[in-house]
């Protein structure tokens, strides 16, 4: 993973002179080296927002900046950063601006910015992060499956594990598993280790989780503090400096164990799939 934090700036560098053109994740992930699968992980974990947020912020703010400072027509503003019409562009600038593009010059306008990202990584001491890597066979994994996109997972994904503790379907809800499908499109299961001896209750299925090597990182505390704060670890910290090793797999699980009498004392796990360099 040698050079990671240098690529993944290239990476960001092919969004920025490439606003006015049609982005690709797959383009994008390749500079930095990443399938799209843990790079949007990673940029969402290092920039507190999804790739595609990213790119709509730094494309309403361009927008903006030529609206309030050019004669330039709407029709032709909303063209050129990728709109199909301008009423869908007049939709995406109120919800980004708060205003609608017509009033882009009046005086004292209130306009919205995001700055082009430059990733730093800080390297700083006092904080521990347990991790060991191990050998897992091949496990089987029964739950419940529904397909997200990357761009609104953020807000989904935990509407989906509320929608499920409305109703267990017999689910104890032991895993939470990303597993990607193409792009920005991936599959997200509340699991639990199948038993082959069971029938598979109606509206669950089953599914394999290959063998291999993984990272494990045990996370202590409330949830999901605990396990949000060790993510952005692993990505911060761990992987610009890993050696010997690469990421694998399109997938990544997250363990949880039982609540403990004190949240402060709750144990779950992330496991990473690795592969030696």
């Amino acid at each position: 993973m040698e050079n990671w934090i240098e690529g993944f700036q290239q990476s960001i560098d092919f969004i920025e002179n490439n606003l006015t053109d049609s982005l690709d994740i797959e383009d994008i992930a390749g500079l930095a080296a990443l399938s799209p699968f843990y790079y949007q992980r990673i940029f969402g974990a290092l920039c507190g927002m999804t790739v595609g947020e990213y790119i709509r912020g730094r494309r309403m703010t361009l927008a903006a900046q030529e609206l309030s400072s050019t004669d330039a027509k709407v029709i032709d503003v909303a063209v050129k950063y990728g709109y199909d019409s301008p009423d869908s562009f007049a939709k995406a600038f109120q919800r980004f601006h708060d205003i609608p593009p017509s009033k882009a010059r009046e005086n004292g306008a209130t306009l919205r910015s995001i700055a082009p990202l430059h990733i730093k990584i800080s390297m700083e001491g006092g904080k521990m992060l347990d991790y060991r890597i191990v050998e897992k066979a091949p496990f089987t994994v029964m739950g419940i499956r529904k397909r997200f996109n990357e761009d609104t997972c953020y807000q989904e994904v935990p509407k989906f594990w509320s929608e499920w503790m409305s109703d267990m379907k017999g689910l104890k809800g032991m895993f939470g598993i990303s597993r990607s499908v193409d792009g920005k499109i991936f599959d997200y299961w509340i699991a639990d280790v199948y038993m082959p001896w069971e029938d598979v209750p109606e509206g669950l299925e089953t599914t394999v989780i290959p063998g291999g090597l993984w990272a494990e990182f045990k996370c202590i505390g409330p949830l999901p503090e605990s396990l949000q704060s060790v993510n952005t670890q692993i990505w911060s910290e761990w992987l610009p400096t890993l050696k010997g090793y690469k990421l694998a797999g399109n997938y990544s699980v997250e363990l949880y164990c039982p609540p403990a009498e004190d949240p402060k004392d709750t144990e779950s796990y992330i496991w990473i799939p690795l592969v030696k360099e």
